[in-house]
């Protein structure tokens, strides 16, 4: 389940960040684990090639990017690839196939209603630990364009890094203030930098 859902799943109006007394002007989403589901996802994936997944599985995979993005910057699919066949032994060429279509894994339930409503209020922006690649994939199934996708293959950093936030604010001409909400499943990731950085946030 993402952030700003309720039990069912269904994208709903957090007064912290989505209501309408908070008027943010610009919405920025987290997307694997946010928009995505990241662990049913792969568990989809390293089904279809034999191996099942358990939480704690998806858990060190995880840490082990999470290392590998704070070091020389790598585009994500070779991170994700290489998290695969280390933590899980996944054969390298099946690693790099699943790497290549993350941003099919399925949407959370009412992601793409919940986000196109949001749309009519606010430029609605991915801020994404991915590729351009992954991007046109989650565009695909939204089955509409984002305001703008900002990914880590174009910044040149991962995120939790504040220069990622930066980097978006100057691609977006935006300052960094209250009005710009950032959403994410992650509030010891994503968030706290966020709040640091003077926005407005959703989890």
């Amino acid at each position: 389940m993402g952030p700003c859902m309720d039990t069912s799943g269904r994208l709903f109006s957090d007064r912290r960040c989505l209501g309408k007394s908070m008027n943010p002007t610009l919405f920025t989403f987290d997307i694997f684990g946010t928009v995505i589901d990241w662990l049913g996802g792969m568990q989809g994936s390293l089904r279809s090639v034999g191996r099942g997944l358990a939480v704690e599985e998806f858990e060190r995979v995880i840490d082990f990017q999470s290392a590998l993005e704070q070091g020389v910057f790598r585009n994500y699919c070779e991170i994700a690839s290489e998290s695969l066949v280390e933590v899980l032994a996944i054969d390298a060429q099946k690693a790099s196939e699943i790497a290549a279509q993350m941003g099919r894994w399925p949407l959370f339930p009412d992601a793409a209603i919940g986000l196109r409503q949001l749309m009519q209020r606010a430029a609605c922006v991915a801020m994404t630990n991915s590729d351009r690649v992954h991007g046109a994939q989650v565009q695909d199934q939204l089955g509409f364009q984002l305001s703008h996708w900002v990914c880590a293959e174009e910044l040149r950093c991962y995120k939790p890094s504040a220069e990622f936030w930066r980097g978006t604010a100057s691609r977006l001409g935006r300052p960094l203030d209250k009005s710009w909400c950032h959403v994410s499943a992650y509030g010891d990731y994503d968030l706290n930098v966020a709040r640091q950085l003077g926005l407005t946030t959703g989890l």
